[in-house]
């Protein structure tokens, strides 16, 4: 029985905890490496920096190569895109070239970022010309690290970082390891970071329970894994092979890295495509794009993104129409805001109809001076708020038995001296 088929029938036994096993390590011989012809057969060699080496995996994929629904030479046609692009947004490789791309991801010995956890594998990969450069660094031994850190620093030529929730975890790693060496290491470079994780919850957590790689590469990409090893085994087979140096199963670790990493460079295309508006995106998915671009400040594609929505009949289609009348509020826009509160008010989920009916008092009270109905739309909200027994926070409800009053004060003294 392999080792990852022991470890998956002990899966209910296992727990994932801080603290890691002490690793012993061995003096190395520059002349002999443990299993040598299996690493050759991996396209590995050895990195040697003194006493010690590690393993560098280098495999190189055709630019035409397929993961998932795209291949890898769409990532060139979304660079181009935005170059060409006005917008701006943290994902936007404006000022970029392909290759200034550094797609990036961690195996570790534990799950958090202090000094108790050991990153043991390195993978990245870069797209450069007409191919895929991927490459992993790979920790033989524990007293190995400084040629571990050493072999990556020296042979990385980067600008930005592209991971999955790098920022929180992979990178924070690297830098606490490096603080350990960093006597024996180079510096770190300074660069930019595109981290995915926050565009996939943006995107598709109404529709999936988690948005971990796996489930996004199933749900959106279009990657499907075979016999893939539980990332949460990745420790327990790293120790196994510290004790037996046999990599076999090591590599099947190594072969979830690679997916990973890959998978890297299809959800930067397909996210691309998205932001950009050159895929055909869900309502849902368009709703948000177009909320995002809204609090970056891009007001005009976000309009222009609601507007699609609101012309669908959808559900997002009242809350689009709702962003809509908001931004033609701000912009003083008072009349074309009242027509779509009013929309909303007769067709939208209770919710959005008692937001509308406020947002329209405060129309009326202030900038038409229309009490009258002011008052009309400040009492239909408390009514649907009544009526949809929702929770409303006292301060909010208290405001607007206020407004109430103070509107029917307003039309009664305008009313006398008619």
């Amino acid at each position: 029985m392999s080792l990852k088929n022991k470890l998956n029938r002990m899966k209910k036994h296992l727990h994932v905890e801080e603290k890691v096993p002490v690793l012993k390590s061995e003096p190395v011989n520059h002349q002999r490496i443990a299993y040598e012809q299996q690493w050759n057969e991996k396209f590995a060699k050895p990195y040697f920096s003194e006493d010690n080496y590690c393993m560098i995996r280098e495999v190189r994929y055709p630019i035409g190569y397929r993961h998932g629904h795209y291949a890898f030479s769409e990532l060139q046609k979304v660079i181009e895109a935005w170059n060409k692009s006005p917008l701006s947004h943290p994902l936007s490789a404006k000022g970029h070239k392909m290759s200034d791309l550094f797609f990036f991801d961690t195996e570790t010995t534990g799950l958090s970022t202090g000094t108790g956890t050991t990153i043991f594998l390195l993978g990245y990969a870069q797209v450069i010309e007409d191919e895929v450069i991927f490459r992993q660094h790979v920790l033989t031994e524990p007293s190995g690290e400084v040629a571990f850190y050493e072999s990556f620093l020296k042979a990385v030529d980067y600008t930005t970082l592209v991971t999955y929730n790098g920022k929180s975890f992979d990178w924070p790693h690297v830098k606490t390891r490096h603080t350990l060496l960093r006597d024996h290491l180079p510096k770190l470079p300074k660069f930019g970071h595109f981290d995915l994780l926050h565009a996939s919850r943006r995107l598709w957590k109404h529709k999936m329970d988690s948005v971990k790689l796996a489930n996004v590469e199933k749900e959106v990409l279009g990657v499907e894994r075979v016999n893939d090893v539980p990332g949460f085994l990745a420790p327990m087979i790293y120790f196994d092979f510290i004790e037996s140096k046999n990599p076999q199963g090591l590599f099947e670790v190594m072969d979830h890295n690679e997916s990973d990493i890959l998978s890297l460079i299809t959800l930067y295309i397909h996210l691309s495509k998205q932001l950009l508006s050159e895929h055909k995106a869900t309502l849902k998915e368009k709703f948000e794009v177009a909320r995002w671009y809204e609090q970056l400040g891009e007001k005009q594609e976000a309009l222009a993104l609601y507007e699609d929505v609101a012309n669908a009949k959808s559900d997002e289609e009242y809350q689009a129409i709702r962003a809509i009348a908001f931004e033609h509020k701000r912009n003083k826009q008072f009349k074309k805001a009242e027509e779509l509160f009013l929309y909303v008010v007769s067709n939208a989920p209770i919710l959005l109809q008692t937001e509308a009916a406020v947002e329209l008092a405060k129309l009326y009270e202030h900038k038409f001076k229309n009490y009258e109905r002011g008052v009309f739309y400040a009492e239909k909200a408390l009514q649907l708020t009544e009526e949809s027994q929702t929770f409303i926070e006292n301060d909010k409800l208290e405001a607007l038995y206020k407004r109430i009053n103070r509107v029917r004060y307003k039309d009664k003294m305008y009313t006398s001296h008619l």
